[in-house]
């Protein structure tokens, strides 16, 4: 391949990217899945315009690590703390459901696999991409109604910040004993060592950057040195520890994102996201996705897939707030606002691709959860909370 031909692949991206994003946008659906639809449309499927390549695809690496440490900086450590133990226990709830039920969903198809087998694995994997949560959707939906700032809302934020480091974790365990050459013992040893040198080292860095943000407030070194530092974690988490970059790509975040220019990071961290490694990683998922081998049978299985996510989020959050003292009504808008699936899910998939947990016909399945998830939750969240509006009224 010609390195030139690298500036048309990017020009081509950009353009069809950025085009069906806006599409998806006036469509009310998240933009990141206008731009997956772009990567499918001209990739080898149907259009052929561009054709994966190494180059593509070290730069949807470098795109996914930094929304992973945006994700990070944008984790709100008081309002963590102060909902505390509910958002925790419908957090765990939220996640054990789906990752049960992913698992069963794969071996329910594909049969019962052996503990510790590849195919053990690949279906235990199917419920770690049910675990995530995206709620910008929901997010949005709960401004519109004026929701946001209540005992709902934010308990759903909470539990959907929680939740994605719940899930973060579980894929690194998983990936970890997916290596043949790995025990259990070693696996959760050098997870707790990472977790430790991340809050060690971690603790060191807030304070530097403390102290340098209150001398050079506001300039472009702060968020300079904090992509140094979100390298330098994913790098050291998968080279030392063995766990996944995007683990520390979204530690470093979260050691960053009580310093007060949090936000400014954040916004030049972006600039480069949005403009560039962002759409390239959403579209490098079209064109990975084949449709080529999609039959009958992996059709029926993105349904159940689709069905098996959108109910165990609701049953598991749903459920956990119920016994932590809400209402029906309120229990079943948690289940409801948590059941958005966006780009955690997406990164969690590509992360399972790289390792050879899943193959990308499957991402046919994962792309038709956030397209349904998220056109269904507005409607369903305006629904519980128009009948609010009926019993009052009543």
């Amino acid at each position: 391949m010609e390195t030139y031909s690298i500036f048309k692949d990017l020009a081509i991206i950009i353009i069809f990217a950025k085009l069906f994003g806006i599409l998806a946008r006036k469509c009310k659906a998240p933009q990141v899945v206008g731009e997956i639809i772009a990567g499918l449309l001209i990739g080898p499927s149907l259009l052929g315009l561009v054709q994966q390549s190494d180059f593509l695809t070290r730069m949807a690496e470098i795109g996914v690590v930094l929304l992973m440490f945006s994700a990070g900086l944008e984790t709100n450590l008081k309002e963590l703390m102060k909902t505390g133990p509910v958002a925790l226990l419908i957090a765990c709830s939220g996640v054990f459901v789906p990752l049960l039920g992913g698992a069963l969903l794969y071996m329910g198809f594909y049969g019962i696999a052996p503990w510790g087998s590849e195919e053990f694995y690949k279906a235990v994997f199917m419920g770690v991409i049910m675990t995530a949560t995206s709620v910008s959707i929901t997010v949005q939906s709960l401004k519109e109604m004026g929701k946001l700032k209540g005992k709902v809302g934010t308990t759903i934020l909470s539990a959907a910040i929680i939740d994605d480091v719940i899930g973060i974790i579980v894929l690194t365990f998983v990936i970890g004993f997916k290596n043949p050459q790995s025990n259990p013992g070693s696996v959760v040893l050098s997870t707790v060592l990472f977790f430790v040198m991340a809050l060690v080292v971690g603790f060191i860095v807030f304070k530097v950057f403390k102290k340098l943000d209150e001398r050079y407030p506001h300039t472009q070194r702060i968020p300079i040195l904090g992509l140094a530092l979100c390298f330098f974690f994913a790098y050291a988490a998968e080279k030392y520890f063995g766990i996944a970059d995007i683990t520390g790509a979204y530690v470093a975040g979260i050691v960053l994102c009580s310093i007060r220019d949090s936000s400014y990071i954040d916004r030049k961290m972006e600039v480069s996201s949005y403009i560039i490694f962002g759409p390239v990683f959403f579209a490098s998922i079209g064109l990975k996705t084949s449709i080529d081998n999609v039959s009958a049978a992996l059709l029926l299985f993105s349904a159940g897939f689709v069905i098996v996510a959108l109910i165990t989020k609701i049953v598991g959050c749903g459920l956990m707030a119920r016994l932590c003292r809400f209402r029906f009504q309120d229990s079943l808008k948690i289940g409801v606002g948590m059941m958005t699936r966006g780009e955690v899910a997406l990164i969690v998939a590509q992360k399972g691709l790289s390792v050879g947990l899943l193959t990308p016909e499957y991402f046919t399945a994962v792309i038709l959860l956030i397209i349904v998830s998220s056109i269904s939750t507005p409607i369903l969240l305006k629904l519980l909370y128009s009948k609010d509006k009926e019993t009052a009224a009543a």
